[in-house]
């Protein structure tokens, strides 16, 4: 194993260290069950402090992808065969008007610590104060906005400015923010089967909605060819109640789709985070670099689903036509819990929560 640290980067030592090492590991350099380099030896080796490699290997123990054991040393603790594999199908198996497919397994709920989080209430109280009193901007909290574009940057390589994200009371407003947003005239097209409120949520608002079918690796291409839509909202990653993840050629194929029709990509990333069953996905967001992409996710699976907070970003030749059409809403959130989440945030509580509980699955 040979490890290069470029010093006139400006990515950190640690993290340069830390990206290297679990390329090795995903790529199966370091196999399942093998022991890393020593942090002593990878810094004699690097001619480097302690400090930045015991960070890098912290951080992936953190991530689930090596254990360290007391007098032992650090080992690799990730393997393929770990992994929950979507079935392999051609297409989904075709079925009755009205006879809808069986639900996935529901996955198993890991709510945030009640100890982590009171304690975190009663911080917010007393450093805020008369601050809690005060009406929210429309888009939310530049607090809380600012803290989830670092949250972002640092967990899917999502780039963005807090100008670019509306915060807002759950998923369900924010799609009905959206459809306002890019107008009910337009076609929006779903998967099929789809998260029953998405559809519902649009057609309340009296859009035309268009059912694509699904393959294994995501819409089938002889649909989304043939749809007239100019909107597609699609959950790449683990769709209910399917279970599809989109493929990497599926997501291109999405992004290619609404730059030929000058359209939109609804990303609706609800339940990505929580999760190990496969390295993670590239969001369509990044990939696109926020041109024709609207991202969505929300805290209630990664909190609580009482937390009734989510977020979008917005591409950033829509953050004017947003202020322009619907600048004149309320935030939906109240203060109070815009500033708990940007303490869960600011503070890692909220990163350490989503590691651990990948840890916690991992094992089984």
């Amino acid at each position: 194993m040979k490890y290069l640290i470029d010093r006139e980067s400006t990515v950190p030592i640690y993290l340069q260290l830390y990206a290297q090492l679990k390329k090795d590991v995903v790529e199966g350099v370091c196999p399942y069950g093998a022991r890393l380099p020593s942090k002593r030896t990878l810094a004699e080796k690097l001619g480097i402090s302690v400090i930045p490699v015991e960070h890098a290997l912290t951080l992936l123990c953190d991530e689930g992808y090596a254990e360290a054991r007391e007098r032992s040393g650090v080992f690799v603790i990730y393997r393929r065969d770990d992994f929950i594999t979507p079935p392999v199908l051609t297409a989904l198996p075709e079925t009755e008007a009205g006879s809808p497919l069986p639900p996935a397994k529901k996955a198993v709920g890991y709510v945030f610590p009640l100890s982590v989080l009171t304690k975190k209430m009663r911080k917010v109280m007393l450093d805020r104060g008369e601050a809690l009193l005060i009406k929210s901007p429309n888009r939310g909290l530049s607090e809380l906005r600012t803290a989830i574009t670092s949250y972002l940057r640092r967990s899917n390589g999502i780039l963005a400015d807090p100008s670019q994200i509306v915060i807002g009371s759950g998923a369900e407003y924010l799609y009905s923010t959206v459809l306002q947003l890019l107008g009910r005239g337009r076609t929006f097209a779903l998967e099929d089967p789809s998260y029953e409120k998405i559809e519902k949520v649009y057609e309340a608002n009296g859009v035309t909605v268009e059912k694509l079918p699904l393959a294994a690796d995501g819409i089938r291409s002889d649909a989304l060819a043939k749809s007239e839509a100019t909107v597609l909202h699609v959950t790449p990653f683990n769709s209910f109640p399917s279970g599809v993840t989109a493929s990497a050629s599926k997501r291109t194929e999405y992004l290619s789709w609404a730059r030929t029709r000058s359209g939109f990509v609804i990303e609706d990333n609800y339940d990505s985070e929580l999760t190990v069953s496969r390295k993670n996905e590239d969001t369509l967001f990044a990939t696109d670099g926020g041109k024709h992409v609207i991202y969505l996710n929300t805290f209630s699976k990664t909190v609580a689903p009482s937390v009734r907070v989510g977020y979008m970003i917005l591409p950033r030749n829509l953050v004017g036509e947003f202020d322009r059409k619907l600048g004149f809403y309320s935030c939906t959130v109240p203060v109070f819990e815009q500033y708990l989440l940007c303490e869960l945030l600011e503070s890692g509580d909220f990163e350490r929560h989503v590691n651990r509980v990948r840890r916690q699955k991992r094992k089984g």
